[in-house]
């Protein structure tokens, strides 16, 4: 019996992350189509296709970021932006999903700072990956703005939270990965999977 118990894991194991993301992917797109649909029925009447509140949806979503990409436009946002910016604790949660989101929209190159690093001290042979957020400190109070420093954040696993810390430039060393699949490997606590640690501590073939 241990076989087929070992086997209806892994084949579980396997067919649940593809299911919840396929549902989850479902949800979402059966809500924006029900949206779409019920801003643009006064207009289109029962004419429908399948796919129909999705275009519409993405055309809407697509001529809001073009509106707000203009100056004026961005003035009446901030307007807009000021109840969620003023009241107590809906500033905390607005202004912390703001930045989050802001860190990850699209920069132009010159500007980006995402970036995934090693962060080690001198002397110590710990090493952490961590996500630049703040190349220099202009802007913050003094005591901390004239420090040749970097902003890191160190996400906890299992997305519980995480730590920022600011240190000298020399102590962080890029890595060739990118932000989301260092925030994914975060995510599951750089967890290997017990096949791919095998094939890592299987030793070459001998000559």
């Amino acid at each position: 019996m241990k076989p087929i118990y070992q086997y209806f894991f892994r084949g579980l194991l396997a067919f649940l992350p593809v299911a919840l993301t396929v549902y989850v992917l479902y949800l979402f797109v059966a809500w924006l189509e029900s949206v779409a649909l019920w801003l643009v029925r006064p207009i289109i009447g029962d004419f429908y296709l399948p796919g129909l509140g999705i275009l519409l949806g993405a055309a809407m979503i697509v001529g809001l970021g073009f509106l707000i990409s203009q100056p004026p436009a961005a003035r009446l946002l901030s307007w807009v932006e000021l109840p969620f910016t003023n009241l107590p604790v809906v500033k905390s949660i607005y202004s912390s999903l703001k930045s989050f989101a802001d860190y990850f929209a699209p920069h132009k190159k010159e500007e980006a700072q995402q970036q995934v690093v090693v962060l080690r001290a001198p002397g110590n042979e710990m090493t952490i990956v961590g996500l630049v957020t703040r190349q220099n400190m202009a802007g913050l109070p003094p005591g901390l703005a004239e420090l040749d420093h970097v902003a890191v954040y160190l996400p906890m696993g299992y997305m519980i939270g995480g730590y920022t810390v600011f240190v000298p430039r020399s102590w962080v060393t890029p890595i060739d990965m990118s932000v989301e699949e260092a925030m994914r490997a975060s995510l599951l606590a750089w967890m290997a999977s017990p096949m791919r640690q095998a094939e890592g501590n299987t030793p070459p073939p001998a000559p």
